[in-house]
């Protein structure tokens, strides 16, 4: 069965397409800059990778597009066989989606209902999903929720010390994010240790431009860094994490509007805000070699939330048996794994220098034994899209024929 997995932003999407159950991929790409005459797509199978310019003006125009490159390349989507299934990666499910589910109308109408939640991210995840309901109007869609592996969190985790009624009438509450790679390397590290996936109690890390923080009990998420948006928890690229809220009421009195405060924290604070510099890990840690010392100051700052956060998360569980990490910069900045795990000592982390030196995006374990195992595994987000998708695909099908 070929899935198509699709991640919508704004002016981007991110595809891959995958023989299921087996989760062959077959292509992926992008495109970028939906809306501007430079709008172009990179793609990639096994004929190669290419880059070329198109006409997408809106994301209808971006899909076809998508569709149009599947069937031109040697494993295209009526290459064998057709399309049978589109997993759309959803940001926000808010508390009404606790896993994967067939899209309908009441769905696209609850996806719509929780974009005042997040309003960079569920608008144009929706328009993907309508896109693709036009242009492959046969295929079963289903949306993956990046909130539902944290609707095992309980209320003293995901409830904010505000009036009540701000929950009950806004849903103002800790939602999570990164949901679904939080989930599979949680699962992914079970396996790796040869426990059940509800067996394991583990801390996960997802490092990269948007950064975030897992608590997991028996396979399950009991708390994470990120809150109603994906703005709180730690030092992240652009986003400046946990601040004293405060901090905007100053900045408001000193004459910042709220767009100006909404682009701050979001857009211009995190690594990229303390360094002056860049929001890219690799930049930083070659500039801080140099003695750039605001370079210096960004990674020290991005390393030392993580560790407060995986100190306050093994105190929240108890016993630890894996702390893992994950994401572009988790999978690959070797000098920052190891500088967030230097003095955890005390906790059972202890990294091997060479072991860790070692792991470059690919699944290994850099701790130096006798205490918690300290992993590496790289995310797949989309085959875990595929994968949900597959598996209600299948089952709706099975439905009809009986």
């Amino acid at each position: 069965m070929k899935i198509l997995v699709l991640n919508c932003g704004s002016s981007s999407i991110k595809y891959q397409l995958f023989v299921m159950p087996g989760r062959t991929l077959l292509a992926k790409g992008m495109i970028e800059r939906i809306g501007d005459a430079k709008a172009a797509i990179i793609h990639q199978d096994d004929a190669g990778k290419v880059q070329q310019g198109i006409s997408a003006g809106d994301h209808d125009e971006a899909v076809a597009a998508i569709l149009q490159r599947l069937m031109a390349s040697s494993h295209g989507a009526e290459a064998g066989a057709p399309i049978v299934a589109v997993g759309h990666r959803v940001v926000h499910g808010g508390e009404e989606f606790t896993g994967s589910v067939i899209i309908n109308n009441a769905v696209i109408a609850s996806i719509d209902h929780r974009a005042r939640l997040a309003p960079l991210h569920n608008p144009p995840n929706l328009a993907g999903i309508r896109s693709a309901m036009l242009a492959l109007p046969k295929a079963t869609q289903v949306a993956c929720f990046d909130t539902a592996f944290h609707a095992t969190i309980p209320p003293v985790a995901y409830t904010y010390a505000l009036p009540y009624e701000l929950y009950e009438k806004l849903g103002v509450r800790r939602y999570g994010f990164h949901g679904t790679s939080h989930r599979y390397v949680a699962r992914r590290a079970a396996a790796f240790l040869g426990l059940d996936k509800y067996a394991i109690n583990c801390i996960t890390c997802h490092l990269g431009n948007g950064s975030s923080i897992t608590a997991v009990r028996n396979g399950r998420s009991v708390d994470t860094s990120m809150g109603l948006t994906p703005l709180e928890g730690l030092v992240m690229g652009t986003r400046c994490g946990d601040i004293d809220p405060a901090i905007l009421f100053y900045l408001a009195d000193n004459g910042y509007a709220f767009d100006q405060l909404n682009d701050l924290c979001n857009k211009k604070s995190g690594v990229l805000g303390v360094s002056g510099l860049s929001n890219d890990m690799r930049t930083l840690v070659e500039a801080a070699g140099k003695g750039n010392e605001r370079a210096k100051l960004a990674i020290e700052l991005f390393c030392y939330r993580i560790k407060k956060y995986i100190g306050a998360y093994s105190a929240a569980l108890g016993r630890v048996d894996a702390l893992v990490f994950t994401g572009g910069i988790g999978e690959n900045a070797i000098p920052v794994r190891e500088q967030i795990c230097a003095g955890l000592e005390n906790l059972g982390v202890r990294v091997d220098r060479q072991k860790n030196a070692a792991a470059l995006g690919k699944e290994s374990r850099i701790d130096a034994g006798g205490g918690v195992a300290v992993l590496v595994i790289p995310t797949d987000e989309e085959g875990a899209i595929a994968a949900d998708t597959y598996q209600l695909a299948t089952e709706a099908a099975a439905a009809i024929k009986h």
